[in-house]
C-alpha cells in the first residue's frame, strides 16, 4: 500500500522527479566513473611488464627510469655504455638481458630498438609473452615490427615499407629517407606501450645513423663497406635473474657499478612509489566526485522540502482516511529511496554504456585497456552508500511532513 502510493505521487511529479533522478544517475555516473578508471589505470599500469626482475638504466629517478623504459613517458638522462652492458649481462645469476635504444620515431610514434629476446623475454599482464597477429620477428636489417595499435592507426600491414624520423616529434626534418624498413611482422594487442611501438634491431638503429645504405635504400648508391654495427650505447635494459632470492644483491651490485653511474631498479617497488606520488590527486578526484554526488542528494532532499506545501491536500486526505502521521513519514522516504535507487541504476547503466562506447577511444589515444564490467564489490558498495545516504537527508522533509501531518489532525483538518 505504502509503496503504491509512493509511486502514485511520485508521477503526479514526474518533471521534477525525473529531473532529480537524472541528478542523481549523473552523479553516479561520476563518481563510479572516477573510481573505475583510477583502479583500471592501476591494474593497466601494473600489468604492463611482470616478467621482468630489474630494469637498469643510468642514474636518475626510478620513477623517470620505470617511465621511460617501460612507459615511453619522458626522455633518459644519459645512455649506458654498450662495455657495461655487456659486463653486468655475463655477471652471475643473471639469466637473461634484454637491451632498449630510444630515440627515433615514426610519424609520432616510438621507435624502440632491442634484441630478438624482446619478442621471447618481454611479458604483460599473467605472464603473458607477445604473439604475432601477422608475420614474425625481424632478423635482419632494415626489418621492422609494428604494435596493434599503431598498425591499425596507420593502416599497416606485413610486407609495407616505413620511415624513421630522428628525434620524438610528430613531424620530424630529419628523416631517414635513404634507408626503409620493411615491416615484417604485426603484434597481436597487449594493452602495453608496445602497441604504440615500432621495433627494430639494434643494429639497424646503428646501420641509419651511419647513414649505411642497406638493401633496397631509396637512392641508395653503390654499396659501401659496412661498419660494426654494434651499438656504442643503449637507453636501458631488462634483466631477469636465475633466482629472485638474489634480487637485492643484483641490484646493490649494479648501483655500486665503478665504470659509469647505474641504477637498477624493481618495477613493482617504482610502481608503488608512482602510485603513492599520485595518491593525493586520485584523492582530491573522487573528494571532488563525492561532493557532486551529495550536492545532487541535497537537491533531491531539497525538492521533498518544497513540494511540501502543494501536498497539504494530499496529506490532509490520507489522514482523513485513517493514516498515521508515521506514514507520512515512512511515504517521504520511500519516496527518497525510489529516486536514489532508480538513480543510481541509471548511473551505473549510463557508466557502463560510455565504457563499451569509449573503450576503443581510451585505448587508441591513451593506451588504457579497460575491463568493461562495472558490476563488482567497489560499484555495490558505493551504491548502498548513495541510497543510504539518500535516506538519510530525507530525514528532513520526512520530520517536517510528520509534524506539518500531526499539527494539522491537532487543528482538526
Amino acid at each position: 500500500m505504502l509503496l503504491k502510493v509512493a509511486l502514485a505521487s511520485l508521477l503526479n511529479r514526474r518533471l521534477i522527479v525525473a529531473l532529480t533522478v537524472l541528478l542523481i544517475a549523473i552523479s553516479t555516473l561520476v563518481l563510479l566513473g572516477v573510481e573505475h578508471l583510477r583502479q583500471e589505470a592501476r591494474n593497466s599500469f601494473n600489468k604492463t611488464v611482470s616478467g621482468t626482475d630489474l630494469i637498469v638504466g643510468a642514474r636518475t629517478g626510478q620513477i623517470n627510469l620505470l617511465l621511460y623504459s617501460v612507459f615511453h613517458i619522458g626522455n633518459a638522462s644519459n645512455n649506458i655504455s654498450w662495455q657495461s652492458y655487456e659486463q653486468i649481462s655475463a655477471r652471475p645469476g643473471i639469466a637473461w638481458t634484454v637491451p632498449i635504444s630510444l630515440g627515433d620515431s615514426h610519424r609520432g610514434y616510438r621507435v624502440v630498438g632491442t634484441s630478438e629476446a624482446f619478442f621471447t623475454r618481454f611479458l604483460y599482464g599473467n605472464q603473458q609473452a607477445l604473439s604475432f597477429e601477422q608475420g614474425q620477428a625481424f632478423s635482419t636489417l632494415h626489418e621492422a615490427v609494428v604494435g596493434a595499435e599503431l598498425a591499425s592507426a596507420l593502416g599497416y600491414t606485413e610486407g609495407q615499407q616505413i620511415i624513421l624520423s630522428h628525434g620524438l616529434g610528430n613531424v620530424s626534418f630529419s628523416n631517414h629517407e635513404d634507408q626503409p624498413f620493411t615491416i615484417v611482422g604485426v603484434l597481436a594487442p597487449t594493452g602495453t606501450p608496445v602497441d604504440r611501438s615500432v621495433l627494430v634491431s639494434l643494429e639497424s638503429l646503428e646501420a641509419i645513423h651511419a647513414n649505411w645504405p642497406g638493401s633496397g635504400a631509396l637512392g641508395a648508391s653503390a654499396p659501401q663497406p659496412a661498419p660494426a654495427l654494434t651499438p656504442q650505447s643503449i637507453t636501458a635494459f631488462l634483466v631477469g635473474l636465475e633466482s629472485r632470492l638474489a634480487t637485492f644483491a643484483v641490484q646493490r651490485q649494479i648501483n655500486e657499478y665503478r665504470q659509469e653511474p647505474l641504477l637498477a631498479i624493481l618495477p613493482g617497488v617504482a610502481l608503488s612509489e608512482l602510485w603513492t606520488m599520485t595518491g593525493a590527486l586520485e584523492q582530491v578526484l573522487t573528494l571532488i566526485a563525492l561532493m557532486v554526488l551529495l550536492s545532487s542528494l541535497l537537491g533531491m532532499s531539497i525538492m521533498l522540502l518544497s513540494t511540501l506545501a502543494q501536498r497539504q491536500r494530499e496529506i490532509a486526505v490520507m489522514r482523513a482516511m485513517g493514516a498515521h502521521a508515521s506514514f507520512v513519514f515512512l511515504l517521504v522516504e520511500i519516496e527518497a529511496l525510489l529516486i536514489a535507487a532508480v538513480g543510481t541504476v541509471l548511473g551505473v547503466a549510463s557508466l557502463f554504456l560510455a565504457l563499451n562506447v569509449g573503450a576503443d577511444w581510451l585505448s587508441a589515444r591513451y593506451g588504457l585497456f579497460l575491463e568493461l564490467n562495472v558490476f563488482n564489490g567497489a560499484t555495490l558498495r558505493y551504491a548502498g552508500l548513495i541510497v543510504g545516504c539518500a535516506v538519510l537527508l530525507a530525514m528532513l522533509p520526512a520530520i517536517a511532513a510528520y509534524r506539518r501531518s500531526l499539527a494539522g489532525a491537532l487543528a482538526g483538518r
